[in-house]
């Protein structure tokens, strides 16, 4: 997501715009930056013990490779035991296999009910903010989201601290990270438990599809420069750091963001670029353009072992939360420089490069003339930082099987929401309003969509009930 560096440190807040209580606490530490051809040999990363920096070998191959993934030297952090990803044949495109339709029947002739542009509730004042209600006002908040005919909002659960990103695992529990570190669940009744902790702002969750095996994206050294980030397995509450070495940090969420399994049985992950726009951040040579390192700005493809890990496409500034569709088919959304370029939101193209380091804004650096950049299938306006991203594969709301949802987070205009595309990203309305900072979502074993706000630590529950 993207900051002011001038002004104030929570990107999209300014200084009147004031936040529920809970967001007081940690606005000098969420600096979501959000702002923010053809091709290329992929790199090839080895995984390494947590204590040791990443190695980088030249791969053979096309984005994806076809090669056997190589041996991974002797280590004594050995990963942990996991099963072997699929045999597959990647096109020779460069193309994943077909994603697999959910066993169900599912009506996807239906016509979705109607939006009626669902508006922004205008603020509120209580006695916690001149703008919102208290946070322990779930009705109030109840009331406050605007949704389309036929559907209600619901507070699901609470949490102390911020959360960052959620996925429902094999358990029917709702997993939640949160800036503080932890990763908490919540059963059926809103219950809330620690199941670990020790990471530094998780970003990125999923389970390996048929296991109980959560892979984790999280910082490991935070620091601004020369920071690292990693994939990490939590598998019975114990961390194993996966891959280590990863490119960080830019501000507080430019890391290993969202993950998400591909019909490949290979995990994909997010990670942000290391400055704003691709600049060289201290120096005798800063503000020029700065050299990339091979797995920054990218989305990464990986071996459920981390035995193997390459760059599946490249030039997302901070792409937050990635997802697949019912046709193998991967979005992304991406953050712009704090310079004012319209935010992103994009159909990964692999191999392809997607914009970063290269913006139109007045400090910003041109293509060479030999790049030719995958344009975003839809933009929003600058600032207004989309985060969470995911695909309806459910049954429950009718007409809506493979929309994608995205989530706005920002208090910017136009921003505070959850907005949706059809199908293949055609078609486009807003479809929940009047959130403080909705930063991710997931769709639950019940089909219904699952909401994060980052400023409140509440999780809202949206149902279809056709009244």
């Amino acid at each position: 997501m993207k900051h002011n560096n001038t002004t104030h440190v929570l990107r999209g807040l300014a200084p009147d715009a004031a936040r529920p209580l809970a967001v007081a606490g940690l606005v000098l530490i969420l600096l979501l930056a959000a702002c923010g051809g053809g091709a290329t040999q992929a790199p090839v990363i080895l995984a390494t013990p947590a204590d040791t920096a990443a190695q980088v070998v030249e791969a053979t191959a096309v984005i994806p490779p076809t090669a056997a993934p190589t041996e991974a030297p002797p280590s004594p952090t050995a990963p942990p035991t996991v099963t072997a990803a699929p045999e597959t044949t990647p096109t020779p495109e460069g193309g994943v296999v077909a994603f697999e339709p959910p066993a169900v029947e599912i009506d996807r002739e239906a016509t979705p009910a109607p939006f009626d542009d669902v508006p922004q509730p205008a603020y509120a004042e209580s006695e916690c903010s001149d703008k919102y209600p208290c946070n322990d006002d779930f009705e109030a908040w109840e009331a406050r989201i605007g949704l389309p005919a036929g559907f209600a909002a619901s507070v699901y659960a609470q949490i102390d601290g911020q959360p960052n990103v959620l996925t429902f695992g094999p358990d029917g529990l709702l997993y939640v990270g949160t800036m503080v570190g932890e990763i908490l669940t919540v059963d059926e009744s809103g219950n809330v438990a620690l199941y670990v902790d020790g990471f530094i702002a998780p970003a990125g969750l999923a389970f390996q599809p048929g296991t109980a095996r959560l892979y984790v994206g999280s910082r490991v050294t935070d620091q601004n420069e020369d920071g690292e980030a990693m994939v990490a397995v939590v598998e019975d509450g114990v961390v194993t750091p996966l891959i280590t070495g990863l490119p960080c940090c830019y501000v507080a969420m430019h890391s290993a963001n969202g993950i998400a399994f591909g019909a490949d049985g290979f995990g994909y992950i997010a990670v942000g670029g290391r400055a704003d726009h691709g600049e060289i951040l201290s120096g005798p040579n800063i503000g020029q353009q700065d050299e990339r390192d091979p797995f920054e700005a990218s989305i990464l493809r990986f071996s459920p072992d981390g035995t193997q890990v390459e760059t599946y496409a490249r030039g997302f500034r901070n792409a937050y939360d990635i997802a697949w569709d019912a046709d193998g088919v991967l979005y992304a959304t991406d953050n712009m420089p704090d310079f004012g370029p319209p935010e992103e939101f994009n159909r990964v193209e692999p191999g392809g490069e997607h914009g970063y380091p290269w913006f139109d804004c007045p400090v910003c650096f041109a293509p060479p003339d030999d790049v030719t950049i995958v344009p975003p299938i839809d933009t929003f306006v600058p600032h207004s930082a989309p985060t969470g991203v995911t695909a309806y594969l459910a049954d429950a709301f009718p007409g809506y099987y493979n929309s994608l949802f995205v989530t706005l987070w920002s208090a910017f205009p136009e921003a505070q929401k959850i907005v949706w595309f059809g199908p293949g990203g055609e078609g486009r309305a807003d479809f929940a309003t009047g959130f403080a900072a909705p930063i991710d979502l997931t769709v639950g074993p019940d089909g219904a969509l699952y909401v994060a706000d980052w400023a409140t630590g509440l999780i809202f529950r949206i149902a279809y009930t056709g009244a």
